[in-house]
């Protein structure tokens, strides 16, 4: 990687493009909302992508989407929070855009980054378990992405932990990432308030008065704060991420776990509790090693830093840079 890159993280609430150098230096950014259309989405990429040119003389692009990617990296099969599918992504964009693109899973792009320059440096099998609107996971084994026989693996956030349980945009009822993703604060403290526990907290308060204000970043502050009702809220997503931890444990038997995603920069609130979980609830507990568990070093960052890392870094095909 010998020039700048842009790397873009496309998630289910805001798509982010980043300038980075071949050292993983962050040089400017550009974010917008995520669009619920084919075409509008690919646009607003053009418009990041066009608006970072603008300012900066740029190689390749990374793509990072929270979604099944097929094996060659070409096309996204499904992305339960974007509107793609079955879609030719690389080479359309690539066309558009006059420039090589990679398509990665934005898992596999943050724990990319963390490979090259966060924890993941230091150990031989390990896991990348970011919690952001969704939950997404990857695998890194002797410094190698693991990605299954079809380009999917692993996928942590759609395992059924309560079979009928919540709806999830991926069509099924009851997946992981219901119960404990940024999204799911906000689904658990509406259905918190709706059975009138702690009628006078100030999270019940919000509601009552400006219920659009109720989200995942307003109970992590009101939990920051003391909010007897946000904390069970962040209490209740602990012991759904410490589930989570102990199948990833079971599983896959690594020895670091490291927890990416937007959510990420509030461990502190949620960790102890999920380890107590998850040591807790592994066969086995208190007899056996477990993965020490940390918070990502590059923090959001990591899948745009990844697939920026990626896109200056792959040796490209002419039929992947759209020629």
């Amino acid at each position: 990687m010998t020039q700048l890159t842009i790397g873009i993280d496309i998630g289910g609430t805001n798509l982010r493009a980043a300038v980075v150098d071949p050292a993983g230096h962050v040089l400017d950014i550009e974010q917008l909302p995520t669009p619920s259309t084919v075409d509008s989405l690919e646009t607003a990429i053009a418009h990041a992508v066009g608006t970072l040119r603008q300012r900066h003389t740029v190689g390749a692009v990374g793509l990072a989407v929270a979604g099944f990617i097929t094996a060659d990296q070409e096309r996204v099969r499904f992305a339960p929070h974007l509107p793609w599918r079955d879609r030719d992504v690389r080479d359309r964009l690539s066309r558009r855009l006059g420039l090589p693109v990679v398509l990665e899973h934005d898992a596999n792009a943050a724990a990319w980054g963390e490979q090259i320059l966060g924890p993941g440096r230091d150990a031989g099998t390990w896991v990348l378990f970011a919690v952001g609107t969704g939950i997404g996971g990857a695998l890194v084994h002797d410094g190698s992405l693991y990605r299954g026989a079809y380009g999917t693996a692993p996928e942590f956030g759609h395992l059924t932990v309560v079979p009928g349980g919540r709806a999830c945009p991926c069509g099924k009822r009851g997946c992981l990432e219901r119960y404990c993703s940024g999204s799911a604060l906000e689904t658990t403290a509406l259905e918190y308030i709706a059975t009138g526990r702690h009628p006078d907290s100030m999270l019940a308060g919000i509601f009552h008065s400006r219920p659009e204000e109720i989200t995942g970043r307003s109970v992590v502050r009101l939990a920051r704060d003391g909010d007897p009702l946000a904390k069970e809220v962040i209490d209740d997503f602990a012991l759904w991420l410490g589930r989570g931890l102990s199948a990833v444990q079971e599983i896959l038997d690594p020895e670091l776990i490291v927890l990416g995603g937007g959510v990420s920069a509030d461990a502190d609130l949620y960790l102890p509790g999920a380890r107590a979980e998850m040591e807790a609830s592994v066969v086995g507990a208190g007899f056996r090693p477990l993965a020490r568990v940390e918070a990502a070093s590059l923090g959001s960052e990591a899948g745009m830093i990844g697939v920026a890392l990626l896109a200056g870094q792959t040796q490209l095909s002419p039929s992947s840079t759209g020629s």
